[in-house]
């Protein structure tokens, strides 16, 4: 009797195993459907236009239509980017383009004016794959600094070139280049004499020498964009005109890795924009990225640890925007306002202002 019992379970145990491989067979004959791998491809692309004193009763209804369509416009070509397989570097730089080439924000054409009427542009650029990057300080006359800011990580030896030198470097790599007036804007100059009259008058402080909170929308702003590809591969850019009535050729985040700018695919892709001596002593964007790493924080409390404790903590304002290796974003920010967007992988697109 026994052996009749385990001669009946061999044969159904057999008979399981049977049935389940012709399951198995014909699940993996059949044909995975092209919109679920679709679907499953994560990329999406963040960007900033600077964070500062921006409120709505010093908007007019026209300006804040124009911010919020060039804000669009520029999230949009970077998104085509990721949306046909590109590159989180082309998309970041791509979009970054369309913003320097606006009079609207502080970078390439809209930059603010130093204390000596110039403009002094910087920029930084960060590949997440490999932790290469380019940053460049103080130029004049390049059209569009993150454009050298790649070449630099691209075709030089270094991390960061400045002044004539990078220059000289952009023109050996055959960069447009203008004249300094192709960055004058009426209402870049309007706001530098603002600044210099409080100097005058006697009213200006530290912080006032360097801005105005009553000048509409002025700050410290720049301009950045991060991104996640469908490769998976993240990269941060920030390029900016740095501090209204900036003296002594004075350098801000923007160009310095891990503090303006910051990028690895273990963790997150970081621009940031604000105080730019807060910034840099804080490394606000490798901050970011090593408490997520070695303490294990989400990219939200991270950011939102960095930005609303420890730069305050120090005495500095501004904001970041982020990106992880899973496509969460973040955009946090501890000033009145800054100027964002964001799309996604199914193209939903978000714009905001204020602080809402």
């Amino acid at each position: 009797m026994r052996l009749i019992l385990i001669f009946l379970s061999c044969l159904y145990l057999i008979g399981c195993k049977k049935a389940s491989k012709e399951v198995t067979e014909a699940h993996l004959s059949e044909p995975i459907a092209e919109e679920s791998l679709e679907s499953s491809e994560k990329f999406g692309i963040v960007i900033h236009g600077g964070a500062g004193t921006i409120l709505k009763e010093n908007m007019t209804p026209e300006k804040e239509a124009s911010y919020k369509a060039k804000l669009e416009e520029a999230i949009r070509v970077g998104h085509t980017i990721l949306d046909n397989g590109g590159t989180s570097m082309d998309a970041v730089q791509k979009t970054i383009n369309i913003l320097e080439d606006s009079p609207l924000f502080n970078a390439g054409k809209g930059a603010v004016f130093t204390n000596d009427g110039t403009n002094e542009l910087d920029a930084s650029i960060m590949d997440g794959s490999n932790l290469d990057a380019g940053a460049i300080a103080g130029v004049t006359t390049v059209k569009n600094p993150i454009n050298l800011a790649r070449e630099v990580m691209i075709n030089s030896p270094h991390v960061m070139l400045s002044g004539a030198g990078a220059e000289q470097f952009a023109k050996e790599r055959k960069l447009e280049m203008v004249d300094p007036g192709y960055f004058f804007t009426e209402a870049r100059i309007k706001s530098l004499e603002r600044v210099k009259q409080k100097e005058k008058d006697n009213k200006a402080t530290k912080k006032t020498g360097f801005y105005d909170p009553a000048i509409k929308d002025s700050k410290f702003g720049t301009v950045g964009c991060v991104a996640l590809d469908k490769q998976g591969n993240l990269a941060a850019g920030t390029s900016t005109g740095g501090m209204t009535n900036k003296k002594w050729n004075r350098i801000g985040d923007a160009p310095i890795i891990g503090a303006g700018t910051y990028a690895n695919n273990l963790t997150c892709a970081v621009s940031s924009t604000g105080w730019g001596e807060y910034f840099i002593r804080a490394m606000v964007a490798y901050d970011i990225s090593a408490l997520m790493e070695y303490k294990g924080l989400s990219l939200q409390e991270a950011a939102t640890l960095v930005i609303q404790k420890k730069v305050p903590d120090l005495g500095g304002d501004g904001g970041i925007i982020a990106i992880d290796k899973n496509g969460n974003i973040a955009m946090e920010f501890n000033t009145a306002g800054m100027y964002r967007a964001t799309m996604n992988a199914e193209g939903e697109l978000t714009v905001g202002i204020y602080g809402e």
